[in-house]
């Protein structure tokens, strides 16, 4: 199913014009109290991304650290209060909690039990599967040689090892103001051919040619940002193709700021890169990218200038990767201090595996601060211009206010100044802060608000009026469970199989007599829009209610601003997953890492040997999710866990 929520994209950032007018926006909405923070709505007013993976996310996407912003959560029988614990001073306690969106059934009848998810970021290792089905693992990190293709000289046959040994040194030093010289001879290709060769296997380092005692040498010392030396295109070679495949391993980092580091190291701009999907922040992470006419040795030398990611398995390919092209994510998961009994933990994943669960959109959907993203989604489909500003601008309450962004949007809520408040923001923060973004925007563009918003980089506003979206359908289905039960009912909406896969598939209506032929998890709801049917019974009508408490009508859905007109799409409601196994492991100490990750076996790590009898039980779950759901959904429904952000963290302190 095409995953409606595209991945952020960084933007380059354009310099605020100097001139630029104070802005100062108007006091909006009652819903917008002065100068405070807003509660999130705990009713059922609707307000409100998983992936084709770009969206998604399967791979439980933009989770944080769960002493910060952790994405799970609250524990059935939990007897915890709030007031009793030492809650970590980042976690947003005002923050959404399931049933703010929708969140509220469970298929299965076992009993729930607690078990802490993302205690370290090494418990949540997410595999890309790839559109043959195969599970991506970074295997090889060797760079790939060429065969059959009419190539330059290779970059690493230009270099001697010693000359490359000195290069490696250079770059390991800590005396950036250290250079190493090359000895060359008067030959102007040679020493062409060795200036591309250090652009592309040390891109870290600048080279130039310089005389000493009347004989030229090639030096080579540390780049300087803007300053470094700007080398020719090293030439393609003949009958190569323009793509080199690999996989990228990381480790908590988003998949954006890993490409984004990519291409910095290499003194690229981020778009030479290009993903099926984006991937989890604190987790490690194992999926495919491509890069156009960047060379494999290249590449992997990137290898050696850090440690929070690592690229291998490279090849050659005609085609760039697209986003969605993938057939979902393979998920192995340790929830640690688990509490479950071997009876429970049994009938939790028993019936996950043959029964699924409820394909909500997850938590993370909808933000981890005191103002939810479906809330500006509203504003957005509203034409609230100013109320999306603010909403975006205001600063947040209950949670830990320190840092750049924090300040300036205490400066903005007390002033409206916006040239001031972008004053206040460091640099390196316009280009991936949506505040920044934003705030750039307003200065940019005065009084014309919709043309500030459009300043934000669009699958990031997007990704708001997707989040009202998911509240609706999250809503509905809820409902939709609890008035028909989990069988497919007459009305309800089902898939018809393509004809062609550039066709969209499109949902028939079910008969009294198609019941027999169908099963739930052939049910499809949609989210709401202009190009959508809508289910024959009362859930239609659900939709026009929902809608309507925020004036909004389901017949006359189209934006006059199209990125902001939607379309709609189907989703199913129920999801099986596959490949799913499980074990129970013990251990004593939290710090010990339970499971090797593909880093791990490459470095020739043995496998953690859990102890017979720890104090402490460890739940190690494996199962494979199709693109657009979300496997913190999964672990709800075996845990029976209110995934919201506070409540995991609180389950860390214990």
């Amino acid at each position: 199913m095409a995953d409606m929520e595209q991945e952020k994209r960084s933007a380059e950032p354009e310099p605020p014009e100097k001139s630029a007018k104070k802005i100062k926006l108007s006091e909006v909405s009652e819903a917008i109290p002065d100068k405070g923070g807003e509660t999130p709505s705990t009713d059922q007013k609707p307000t409100g991304a998983g992936d084709g993976n770009s969206q998604v996310k399967g791979d439980d996407s933009q989770s944080s650290d769960s002493s910060r912003e952790a994405e799970t959560g609250d524990h059935s029988g939990g007897n915890t209060s709030v007031s009793a614990q030492k809650v970590p001073c980042r976690v947003n306690l005002l923050a959404p909690k399931e049933t703010d969106v929708g969140i509220t059934e469970y298929i299965s009848k076992h009993e729930g039990f607690s078990g802490i998810i993302k205690q370290r970021y090494s418990d949540f290792l997410v595999r890309e599967v790839d559109v043959r089905g195969r599970i991506v693992q970074l295997t090889d990190t060797a760079p790939l040689v060429d065969s059959g293709v009419q190539a330059a000289t290779s970059a690493d046959d230009v270099l001697s090892q010693e000359d490359k040994q000195k290069l490696e040194n250079l770059l390991g030093s800590k005396d950036k103001s250290a250079a190493v010289d090359i000895q060359v001879g008067e030959d102007k290709e040679q020493r062409t051919q060795v200036h591309h060769a250090i652009k592309e296997l040390f891109s870290g380092l600048q080279s130039e040619t310089v005389d000493v005692c009347n004989t030229k040498v090639i030096r080579v010392k540390y780049g300087k940002g803007s300053q470094a030396r700007v080398q020719k295109k090293f030439k393609w070679p003949k009958g190569r193709p323009d793509y080199c495949h690999f996989v990228l391993y990381k480790e908590n980092m988003d998949t954006m700021d890993a490409i984004n580091m990519l291409a910095m190291n290499l003194r690229l701009k981020p778009g030479f890169f290009a993903y099926a999907g984006t991937k989890d922040k604190r987790a490690i992470t194992v999926q495919e990218v491509t890069a156009y006419r960047i060379a494999a040795e290249r590449l992997s030398n990137l290898n050696k200038q850090q440690t929070r990611y690592v690229v291998g398995n490279f090849r050659y390919t005609e085609q760039p990767l697209k986003l969605g092209l993938l057939s979902g994510n393979h998920f192995t998961i340790l929830l640690r201090n688990c509490t479950g009994s071997p009876e429970q933990i049994e009938a939790g994943l028993t019936s996950l595996r043959d029964n699924g669960f409820i394909n909500y959109f997850g938590m993370q959907r909808f933000g981890t601060t005191s103002v939810p993203s479906h809330h500006v989604g509203r504003a957005l489909l509203h034409s609230k211009w100013e109320e999306a500003i603010e909403l975006i601008l205001k600063p947040r309450e209950g949670e830990h206010q320190e840092g750049a962004v924090s300040a300036c949007r205490d400066y903005w809520w007390k002033t409206r100044d916006a040239k001031g408040a972008l004053e206040r923001m460091p640099r390196r923060n316009m280009s991936k802060d949506i505040e920044g973004r934003l705030l750039e925007g307003l200065v940019k563009n005065g009084k014309d608000l919709v043309g500030a918003l459009s300043n934000i980089p669009r699958n990031t506003r997007l990704m708001y009026v997707h989040s009202y979206q998911s509240y609706i359908w999250n809503n509905i289905v809820s409902r939709r469970l609890r008035e028909y039960g989990f069988q497919p009912v007459a009305g309800d909406l089902v898939l018809e199989e393509k004809k062609d896969e550039a066709q969209r598939s499109e949902a028939k209506v079910l008969a009294e007599g198609d019941l027999g032929n169908y099963t739930i998890h052939d049910v499809v709801f949609p989210l709401f829009g202009y190009d959508v049917i809508y289910p024959q019974h009362k859930a239609e009508g659900w939709y026009r209610e929902m809608l309507a408490v925020d004036q909004l009508d389901m017949d006359n859905i189209r934006h006059k601003v199209k990125d902001y007109s939607l379309s709609g799409a189907y989703r199913k409601i129920i999801v099986k997953p596959t490949n799913c196994k499980w074990s129970v492991m013990h251990y004593d100490d939290v710090k010990i890492s339970l499971m090797l990750t593909d880093k791990d076996i490459l470095d020739g790590k043995e496998a953690p040997v859990a102890a017979s009898e720890g104090k402490m039980k460890a739940l190690r779950v494996e199962f494979t999710l199709p693109p657009s759901t979300y496997a913190t959904m999964a672990l709800r429904e075996i845990l029976k866990t209110d995934t919201s952000s506070g409540h995991q963290a609180m389950l860390n302190t214990q």
